[in-house]
């Protein structure tokens, strides 16, 4: 993408709990999935607010809390449903039956709690949604067209890392 806009900048990749980069030393941190499902939240947003510098923004897109907590164990058991399959408190470390790794998903209070402690402040959290003339969804399969319009599938924070003090 870069050589095909002639915009070029560095990209880091790393292990977003534990960057090894030196403390105020970014201005924009991105996660498309990544860190944001694959990492523990009480690690990697830590990490993300130490590296950033007052000001800097992370930006991390991930599962829609409501996908997380409809769509079935298994792939085989079909596309996120219209009812609740687990509990909402409690949200954190997800073991799915049938992928190897774990995932990491966390309520909105939870998500505003630990950012805020970690010296953030929230700019936007914007919840997807599919478009009326959407015909099929790519990805997964976690979920269908007509349920990722009544409900967002992804969800994407927008956060400032505050000035110390603030």
């Amino acid at each position: 993408m870069q050589d095909e806009h002639d915009l070029h900048f560095p990209l880091i990749h790393g292990n977003a709990e534990d960057t090894g980069l030196p403390d105020a030393s970014f201005d924009l941190a991105v996660s498309e999935y990544g860190a944001a499902i694959w990492a523990d939240p009480h690690r990697w947003i830590p990490e993300a607010a130490r590296i950033l510098r007052p000001g800097g923004e992370l930006v991390f897109l991930g599962n829609g809390t409501l996908c997380v907590l409809t769509v079935p164990q298994t792939n085989d058991e079909g596309p996120a449903a219209d009812r609740l399959l687990r509990p909402y408190f409690g949200m954190h470390r997800f073991e799915w039956a049938d992928q190897s790794g774990v995932e990491f998903h966390l309520g909105y209070g939870d998500w505003i709690r630990l950012l805020r402690a970690s010296g953030f402040e929230v700019l936007d959290l914007i919840e997807i949604r599919a478009p009326d003339d959407l015909a099929e969804l790519r990805g997964d399969g976690l979920v269908d067209p007509d349920w990722a319009r009544k409900w967002p599938a992804e969800q994407i924070w927008r956060v400032r890392r505050m000035n110390p003090g603030r």
